[in-house]
């Protein structure tokens, strides 16, 4: 398929540049910073995404979404990423409804029409240390009743800070590092309580710990086949590695435009810096690498679409190379900006914080390019 926009696409493009630098520019995120909101994203912002569709994507369209497909999805978190937009699109528009999309029909109908209005948030639990590592749960689910009581702790859930419900991933059999033997569970707000509190990270996001302590759940709240949930949180997890992809190349993008826009206008010694050709070299050289990105996004959010058995791999693929281009490009924007890059006077410096967090969350470039390897059979 080739890596161009239809018309379509390219008018969801422009509606969401239109309305996300309309409604939620990097001060709306200064704000929340400021404030030190809890939630970390607006409810009315999410409101509205809602109204224009967004929440409802990937939904399908008995269940009240529009089911529109991956690149769309992406085309929206990129323009996201250009205006440091939080909100819990990814964890719950994006991952949230691959998964439920397996789940059973009552499951289906008691998430996806709230999610598609925008009155439900949903994330998932699969982190237990500080690196990804979704092979090593060790948090455990045991048959208890009719349903399964769970024992560990969850850290770093995106958006889990007050999430109506966590997609949690448990080991049922095995021992931490098998692939078989976990498990996904849907668990109520309810159920979680005062278990969760909220994580602090450098990008003012949302992110939750939650502690399980013989925290009951029933039976229905099995998400697929027990001992065999691997395979469906791999792909909720591509999912969501390409959605943060999108946004870390929306955040590269937007960084260096505005560091062409400074230094065209910042003067030492009497001239503009922009005309420096080691300045002019290095913005090259960026230039080049962000447009590598845009394709591997790109050609990852099509593949859900169109190749799905190859999409874990081009999700790995756009994931490192957003991570590594990004973080260049943050770094030279600062640099180009000087020290009053680092400084609350410019936006650039938010950017630096979103796309450092961003590139390690579901794996950085080491994990990615070593889970590439793997499916590509080495």
């Amino acid at each position: 398929m080739a890596l161009v926009l239809n018309e379509e696409q390219e008018m969801l493009r422009e509606a969401a540049k239109g309305f996300l630098g309309e409604k939620a520019p990097v001060s709306a995120l200064r704000k929340l910073r400021d404030d030190d909101d809890p939630l970390g994203w607006s409810r009315a912002l999410w409101e509205e995404m809602a109204a224009m569709g967004w929440t409802g994507i990937l939904v399908p369209e008995e269940y009240g979404g529009i089911d529109y497909g991956m690149v769309g999805a992406g085309l929206i978190v990129q323009e996201m990423g250009r205006n440091l937009t939080a909100s819990p699109f990814i964890s719950t528009a994006m991952m949230a409804v691959t998964a439920l999309r397996e789940g059973s029909d009552e499951q289906r109908q008691k998430w996806l029409p709230g999610i598609a209005q925008g009155k439900t948030v949903i994330a998932l639990a699969v982190d237990e240390g500080v690196k990804h590592d979704p092979a090593n749960t060790a948090l455990r689910a045991e048959a208890h009743g009719n349903g399964y009581r769970l024992n560990g702790e969850k850290s770093y859930i995106i958006d889990g800070f007050d999430a109506d419900a966590l997609i949690v991933a448990a080991r049922t059999s095995g021992e931490p590092g098998d692939e078989a033997g976990i498990s996904l569970f849907i668990v109520e707000k309810e159920a979680v309580g005062t278990a969760s509190s909220r994580t602090k990270l450098l990008d003012s996001r949302n992110y939750a710990h939650t502690e399980f302590k013989d925290m009951d759940v029933a039976g229905d709240a099995l998400i697929g086949t027990l001992d065999e949930g691997f395979a469906l949180l791999e792909r909720v997890l591509s999912v969501g590695r390409t959605g943060l992809a999108a946004e870390m190349l929306g955040a590269s993008e937007q960084s260096f435009d505005m560091t062409m826009d400074y230094i065209k206008e910042r003067k030492q010694f009497g001239t503009h810096v922009g005309a420096f050709q080691g300045l002019q070299h290095r913005s090259a050289h960026l230039y080049s690498e962000i447009e590598l990105v845009k394709s591997a996004v790109l050609k990852a959010l099509q593949m859900f679409d169109e190749a799905p058995e190859m999409a874990g791999a081009g999700a790995a693929l756009a994931k490192a190379k957003a991570g590594e281009v990004g973080v260049l490009a943050a770094n030279e924007a600062v640099q180009m900006h000087g020290g009053i890059g680092m400084t609350d006077e410019y936006d650039i410096g938010f950017y630096m914080k979103r796309i450092r967090a961003a590139q390690e969350l579901l794996g950085d470039y080491a994990f990615q390019a070593n889970r590439l390897a793997i499916l590509r059979g080495f």
